[in-house]
């Protein structure tokens, strides 16, 4: 048989390339977000903090100084000391603020005017900005604090500090979640394609040996003893491997027994019939060869009924009709069909029933003919002379009525008891296709019953349990 092959999925749609870039893309997505999340508002939370730190300290520093503040303010102080008093402040002030301090004069009036100008009091240190241009030159963090003299404003402290170092702290930051995402995009498309690697060699690894299962080949063997699903799955695969290997195994023998047990008889038909015709045959010569044609037909006739009631029971075609039914009354009719069989074979049955009906619901011509089975499997077992006992007996605590076959024959070796209800199995070779327990263990599944089996030397016994009725 040629082997069939799968083609290959191409690069695109692989479960490597896929999950690689579904790595790829979470990965991406993860540091997107988070850039996006940290980076912008990073700046103006640093700025803010700035700010914030910058007030907490200033604010009470000019709480304190405000006795200073009413000094720069004397009736009639002088230029100069007004302006070292505020230059020794603003130095202090940087000192306590680590920012720049400027003191800015809005006293002053301009001439011929009633509008107030203003005027640098003090900055500190020596460097700090002196217009507004040079100010916000840059960014930077800015308190103010007005001063009030006699419920007139007449100064503005102003304190500042750059915002240049957090331009470069966010870059900085910046430039290393930019290194992180590269490092983590990088690891998780390398992780993504050994991981898919890992997965699709299993997963090929069992692509390969279904092939070869599916084209009969049972040799192979499904080997994955992880705990993951792929493990599961190939002791799954493992399992159905073996249910086919043997429903291959009993499709052979079926085919081979059958074409047996058929080929048998139709052999002795074209036989018998090509010497029937020869003309200088006796009349008792003829008979007998006509009696042996006759036989060979009804045991074809039986092969074929039994096939078909085989192919329905397992189909699940068969419908039962369940009935109350006395099992004493049954037992005793199919016992009578025996008798011909009985005295052919030199053997005597023995029918044990109580006076009282044994009542059970069930389909009565079904447990008829596997009553019929049994009897007639117990015959063809055992050698001329062997007793069998039919035993009728009523439910009790373990389930409902039951029937029962005993034989005095030589009894069912042990390796064969687990395969005696196969169809053609026959553990001793005597005649018969086989056919016969197979079908009464699937009557026996459809009525919702068991059959038991129990075997030893001089000593074999089936029990039909029916199922209890409980109405």
């Amino acid at each position: 048989m040629r082997e069939r092959t799968a083609r290959r999925p191409t690069l695109l749609r692989s479960i490597r390339t896929r999950l690689a870039v579904i790595f790829f893309a979470i990965t991406f997505l993860a540091v997107a977000v988070v850039y996006v999340i940290i980076a912008p508002p990073l700046t103006s939370s640093l700025q803010n903090e700035k700010v914030n730190s910058l007030r907490e300290v200033a604010g009470p520093l000019i709480a304190k100084k405000k006795h200073f503040f009413a000094d720069l303010h004397l009736e009639d102080p002088t230029p100069a000391t007004t302006k070292a008093n505020a230059e020794a402040f603003a130095k202090s002030a940087e000192q306590a603020t680590s920012s720049e301090v400027t003191i800015v004069d809005v006293s002053l009036t301009v001439t011929g005017t009633a509008e107030p100008s203003t005027r640098v009091l003090a900055f500190y240190p020596s460097n700090a900005p002196q217009s507004a241009a040079e100010t916000f030159a840059a960014p930077i963090a800015l308190a103010g604090y007005p001063v009030s003299h006699r419920g007139s404003l007449v100064r503005v402290v102003v304190f500042s500090q750059s915002l240049g170092d957090i331009g470069g702290a966010v870059s900085f930051v910046r430039s290393r979640v930019l290194l992180a995402a590269g490092v983590a995009l990088a690891v998780a498309l390398l992780t993504g394609v050994l991981v898919a690697r890992a997965l699709t060699v299993r997963l090929l690894r069992l692509e390969q040996t279904a092939q070869r299962v599916a084209v009969g080949d049972f040799e192979a063997h499904f080997s994955d003893s992880s705990g993951d699903e792929l493990g599961r799955l190939a002791r799954a695969l493992a399992d159905m491997q073996s249910q086919l290997e043997g429903l291959e195994d009993a499709r052979r023998r079926f085919i081979a027994t059958a074409s047996h047990e058929l080929r048998t008889p139709i052999f002795s038909l074209g036989g018998f019939l090509e010497l029937i015709q020869d003309e200088d045959l006796d009349d008792e010569t003829r008979r007998q060869f006509v009696g042996q044609v006759r036989e060979q037909v009804d045991r074809l006739g039986k092969l074929a009924t039994q096939l078909l009631d085989l192919s329905r029971l397992e189909s699940g075609s068969v419908e039962l009709a369940p009935a109350p039914t006395d099992l004493g009354v049954l037992a005793r009719a199919v016992s009578a069909e025996f008798v011909p069989a009985l005295a052919q074979h030199d053997s005597r049955l023995e029918l044990d029933a109580p006076d009282a009906p044994v009542r059970a619901i069930c389909d009565p011509e079904r447990v008829a003919q596997l009553l019929r089975i049994l009897i007639d499997n117990a015959l063809i077992h055992t050698s001329a002379g062997t007793g069998v006992v039919v035993t009728v007996a009523p439910p009790n605590g373990e389930g409902g009525a039951s029937l029962s076959v005993r034989d005095r024959g030589p009894g069912i070796p042990e390796e064969a008891l687990g395969r005696i209800f196969e169809p053609f199995y026959g553990s001793d070779g005597a005649r018969g296709a086989g056919l016969g327990l197979a079908i009464a263990h699937e009557l026996t599944v459809q009525m919702g019953a068991r059959l038991d089996v129990v075997s030893a030397p001089g000593d074999t016994t089936f029990t039909l349990l029916l199922a209890r009725d409980d109405a």
